[in-house]
């Protein structure tokens, strides 16, 4: 059991990992969706308390754009996406659909955006056989995504509501 951390002290070092958990399973995955949600309230706070679109401005990374899709009684679907100049428009990569579960303490990334624009997700995604593999490949990427944009400085600080 984790100790009762403040937010910011919260990490994911505490999550322990089942020994019947095996890389690529089901028990593994259940600790990565925990794994996500300590890096996404590190990142954004309170899910609960967020509304709306907001953006992340940091300097040297791309904007990220957090909108709420929806807030029930147990959980919250947010979009988490990178907003890319792209001939006049405007690119969303990774377009991910995030499912918070805040009586569990896990965030699973539920869906991607229905176009990969890049040949390697494309190409990682066609290998995939089965709807576990799809999760694993859809939550390491939210995972790493996630440290990723706490380590260039996104977070609540930098995060503009837009109207």
């Amino acid at each position: 059991m984790r100790p009762n951390l403040p937010v910011e002290a919260d990490s994911d070092v505490w999550l322990r990992a089942s020994w019947r958990a095996r890389p690529g399973g089901f028990l593994a995955l259940m600790s990565l969706y925990e794994s996500n949600w300590v890096r996404l309230r590190a990142l954004l706070g309170e899910v609960r308390q967020l509304s709306g679109r907001a953006v992340s401005r940091v300097d040297g990374d791309c904007e990220l754009e957090v909108t709420v899709l929806e807030h029930s009684a147990y959980t919250s679907v947010l979009r988490l996406t990178y907003l890319f100049p792209d001939a006049g428009s405007l690119l969303r990569e990774p377009d991910l659909e995030v499912r918070v579960y805040h009586d569990a303490e896990l965030a699973e990334a539920s869906q991607v955006g229905s176009v990969q624009t890049h040949a390697a997700l494309r190409q990682i995604d066609a290998g995939l056989s089965g709807m576990l593999d799809r999760r694993w490949h859809r939550n390491m990427l939210l995972n790493k995504w996630l440290e990723y944009l706490m380590d260039t400085g996104h977070g609540q600080s930098s995060l503009h509501a837009l109207a």
